[in-house]
């Protein structure tokens, strides 16, 4: 689960910003009513779900998309050759092109407690870090700064933890994060924290395949589907071939070709309460609406059962306040899984479902940079307040201010 992220020079990100999953010391008799939403590991209280507001163009998808960006790197950095730069954008104004981007993350994997970090600019590593808490008091695993020499030996250091960890290092270009190179060079300590990344923090809806979900999780679907309101009564998924054509392109001889192709996909069919008998084809005949569902509840199912984590940008895209709320619920009744999404839904401004410290606020400065900001940060906001009506009235910067409307309507009126 994750306890704390930290990034600074990623798109509108200027410096630092800190979302914190660490369960605020909330006294409240409000916050009481709340346990459901925390869990408690290694004596820390750590939050299930959190939610990040904010108007359009205020960052808050940059958030999630830096996120992704770094969690990515670790398990794909060792596909960067030579000549390929890094796809994202640090921040434009200031100069701050030519400086270091940089993650942290404070997490914990079967138990123990870790703190990675990078820093990086468009074509290249600069430093990198891996600390854990294995009997509760800090130690190192490796460091590695590109700036303090020319020989490996001069550029990383090393704990006890990583078996020749001076092999791997001598295996590892400035454009390769060595966490991703110990992992693909056996490393135990490196395979768990690869896996890590790459099958529980989840960093988007449809990890895994469809029919390896279906075939583990249909029953538990079908039942979440009817409580969110469906009245599909069966699914049904088979293989089948499909018949299509690939158009290829040969730059020795500048010729176009069309090829007959035959590949596997997947059938799924539905069947609902009215009529539990007429099948229906899904992709053709069942609403977006409900497609929608079907791959979020099948993505949720298997993050919530495994005590996952799951990253979302605009939650309630294509999705009732109902399911929204119902997700979100899903999340907070589990044991330890966690939920990290944006939304403008100010329907979930509910200090009786989330506590204060589950609500962040991202907006923009007056230098265009993100900041982001938690409602426990507001002293005075007391849980018994509507924090809906004191955030579409303000209180809180993170929604547009729209005004002179006389001068908008003379732009359509002229």
């Amino acid at each position: 689960m994750v306890l704390e992220i930290r990034i600074s020079n990623f798109y509108s990100i200027k410096d630092e910003i800190t979302l914190d999953l660490r369960a605020a010391n909330i006294k409240s008799q409000k916050s009481k009513s709340l346990n459901d939403n925390i869990f408690k590991i290694n004596n820390t209280e750590v939050l299930k779900t959190v939610a990040i507001y904010g108007a359009n163009a205020s960052g808050k998808s940059n958030i999630i998309k830096a996120i992704r960006f770094c969690n990515a790197m670790i398990f794909k950095s060792h596909l960067f050759n030579e000549n390929i730069s890094y796809p994202f954008t640090a921040f434009k104004f200031n100069s701050y092109q030519n400086k270091p981007s940089s993650y942290f993350i404070r997490f914990i994997s079967k138990g123990i407690e870790y703190e990675y970090s990078f820093s990086i600019k468009k074509s290249e590593i600069l430093t990198e870090s891996l600390y854990y808490y294995p009997q509760g008091r800090i130690k190192k695993i490796f460091t590695r700064d590109e700036r303090l020499g020319k020989t490996k030996k001069e550029k990383y250091s090393f704990g006890s933890v990583i078996r020749r960890p001076m092999d791997v290092a001598e295996n590892t270009s400035n454009k390769t994060l060595y966490i991703s190179r110990a992992s693909q060079m056996d490393r135990d300590i490196a395979k768990e924290l690869f896996n890590y990344f790459n099958d529980t923090f989840i960093l988007r809806y449809q990890n895994r395949p469809v029919e390896l979900l279906f075939n583990e999780y249909k029953e538990v679907l079908l039942q979440a589907l009817k409580i969110a309101d469906s009245d599909i009564v069966d699914i049904k998924i088979k293989k089948e071939k499909r018949q299509g054509k690939e158009i290829s392109f040969d730059l020795t001889t500048n010729q176009t070709s069309i090829q007959d192709t035959i590949n596997d996909t997947l059938k799924i069919t539905t069947y609902h309460k009215s009529s539990p008998k007429i099948a229906f084809d899904f992709e053709t005949e069942e609403s977006e609406g409900t497609k929608k569902l079907f791959a979020v509840m099948l993505t949720i199912i298997d993050i919530v059962k495994n005590n996952k984590i799951l990253l979302i940008d605009e939650i309630g895209e294509s999705l009732h306040t109902s399911i929204v709320e119902y997700i979100i619920s899903l999340f907070n009744s589990s044991s330890k899984a966690q939920l990290i999404f944006t939304t403008h839904n100010t329907k979930l401004l509910n200090l009786n479902k989330l506590r204060k410290d589950q609500i962040y606020f991202a907006n923009k400065n007056e230098q265009a940079a993100t900041d982001l900001y938690s409602l426990y940060d507001y002293n005075d906001f007391r849980d018994t307040m509507d924090a809906e009506k004191a955030y579409l009235q303000g209180r809180f910067d993170a929604i547009p201010f729209i005004d002179d409307i006389e001068n908008l309507k003379s732009i359509l009126y002229e």
